[in-house]
């Protein structure tokens, strides 16, 4: 693929940028032959950033390389609460933002997010030991300190390093579908899916690590979808009470067991939609939903398009 056609990746690094934050974008979107997009690292100026950690970065651009960015990281940095970002780097920031660019900030870096304004009246989330001061320093942003990430369309923020590369892989999701995110978690050894905490447009697919009981059932019940499942059947799997189990799942996830089911079947059948020519009625059964009338029903509730839509736009 041409580097016209890549999608352009901006990483700014900012003074005090963990690495971690730093690594996760520049890898994820990784510039290899199977990957459609194009990393650049840069800085506020060309040359070197210091870094937290004991770490320090030298980057060979400065903000000329987000000028031609269709999604900037700003990844977290050390003393965000009484840190300004660089007035340069707040303008480049809005401008690209008028230009239609995708903003996504990982960790603290949501401060120098916020500072641009693009965040107020939108909800946002950062790390969780920082999420206060997130709240008192840009009081019109509304900070959710329960979530992994929130995806607010143009602009998106995480919670800590590990949530960075939920994000991340969500993006690849969104831009490519779910077989491009799952190629890349595999070759990060990640977990393929992990929900951000908000409504989103595409489901769970696999366990959150909740403890060795509630992974292995959720394990189990990904190798079952085409059979009917129950409430007493996970809950007997798991060797706790059906109330139990409902109580200590709905706490960890936000859905019900079966709302959970119900999402894996929807995710599985966008991987058939996306990898195979089956029809919508064979897919509907080997996903355990029954009919294509009620796969297309589901379809259109959690993803708010039709099946046959999706295949249309992500399957080669």
């Amino acid at each position: 693929m041409s580097s016209r056609m890549r999608h352009h990746v901006a990483v700014l690094v900012l003074d005090g940028a963990k690495p971690l934050d730093v690594g996760i974008p520049a890898q994820v979107f990784s510039n290899r032959p199977s990957m459609p997009y194009e990393v650049r690292v840069c800085g506020a100026a060309p040359g070197l950033v210091t870094g937290g950690d004991g770490l320090s970065y030298h980057v060979a651009e400065g903000l000329d390389a987000v000028e031609h960015a269709d999604t900037i990281f700003i990844p977290g940095y050390r003393e965000p609460a009484t840190t300004e970002p660089p007035v340069a780097v707040v303008s480049a920031l809005m401008a690209a933002h008028e230009r239609g660019t995708r903003l996504a900030a990982i960790s603290t870096g949501a401060f120098a997010l916020a500072a641009t304004g693009l965040l107020d009246g939108k909800r946002a989330t950062t790390h969780w030991h920082y999420t206060k001061a997130l709240a008192t320093r840009h009081p019109l942003v509304r900070v959710d300190e329960n979530v992994l990430f929130v995806d607010e369309g143009d602009v998106l923020t995480s919670a800590g390093a590990a949530s960075g590369i939920d994000m991340c892989l969500h993006l690849v999701r969104r831009d490519h579908g779910v077989g491009l995110s799952n190629h890349v978690a595999r070759r990060l050894v990640a977990a393929p899916y992990r929900s951000g905490g908000q409504a989103q447009y595409v489901p769970r697919s696999v366990p959150e690590p909740l403890g060795d009981v509630f992974a292995s059932t959720r394990e189990w019940v990904l190798a079952r979808l085409a059979e009917p499942l129950t409430l007493e059947e996970l809950a007997r799997n798991a060797r706790v009470s059906a109330r139990t189990f409902s109580r200590r799942f709905v706490q960890d996830t936000g859905y019900t067991p079966m709302q959970w089911v119900l999402r894996a079947r929807v995710d599985l059948a966008r991987e058939l939609l996306e990898r195979t020519d089956l029809g919508v009625e064979q897919i509907a059964d080997r996903v355990g939903l029954g009919t294509g009338a009620n796969l297309r029903l589901h379809f259109q509730r959690i993803l708010g398009t039709s099946p046959t839509e999706y295949r249309h736009t992500f399957s080669p």
